[in-house]
């Protein structure tokens, strides 16, 4: 698997760019700066297939629908429990002046369905529910390539927040316990945010996950 990952706007928000040998590409959260995105996508000479979102706020979707009407892609996720992020997203918007400018959309397709296996190349991706830092929270995870792509759920020595409309701390909790301590301690936690990680080190020391 090739990775490059890019970090926009004054969030830093990490948005993944993977493609195959063949050339075969998605891009995970485009949050923003669409022309430079759009740039390093030609630039690499890449055959993008699909846009992937892990949820609904604005640092993770924001430039999700110039480079699907430049590419010509679709845009898939999250699930629908985070419509009213994507219907919110003006209001969304306002909060930071001119950061971001961004219409209100909705995916073309929501990924409600926990376990299904997207195919983009020679990659498969499970989708997995991460509710907590959003209702319609997902992941996607990579399992023969021991990585897995988790927006803002787990980060290295951290969690996400839970102070947003929606969100839930003891969810968010639930969702790192149930759905992500079981993958191997060795997959690679690409997070909306910051560093990599793994799942055994977080196991082992991120301050808010000790005891579980």
């Amino acid at each position: 698997m090739n990775i490059e990952i890019i970090p926009v706007t004054a969030f830093q928000q990490n948005c993944s760019i993977i493609w195959d040998d063949e050339k075969n590409a998605a891009i995970i959260d485009p949050g923003g700066e669409a022309e430079k995105l759009i740039k390093r996508i030609e630039e690499l000479g890449l055959n993008l297939k699909l846009i992937l979102l892990t949820h609904g706020h604005l640092d993770h979707i924001s430039a999700a629908e110039k480079l699907k009407n430049h590419f010509n892609v679709e845009i898939w996720g999250s699930h629908e429990a985070d419509r009213y992020w994507f219907e919110g997203l003006p209001q969304q918007a306002e909060r930071f002046g001119m950061l971001f400018e961004t219409n209100a959309f909705l995916p073309d397709r929501w990924l409600n369905e926990e376990g299904e296996i997207i195919k983009v190349g020679d990659f498969n991706f499970e989708v997995l529910h991460l509710p907590g830092h959003t209702p319609g929270h997902i992941g996607f995870i990579e399992h023969n390539k021991n990585i897995a792509f988790t927006g803002d759920v787990l980060f290295q020595n951290s969690i996400g927040r839970t102070d947003f409309p929606g969100g839930d701390h003891q969810t968010l909790l639930n969702s790192i316990k149930e759905k992500l301590y079981p993958l191997p301690d060795e997959m690679i936690i690409i997070a909306g945010h910051g560093n990599y990680t793994t799942i055994g080190k977080e196991k082992k020391s991120n301050p808010f996950l000790q005891g579980m």
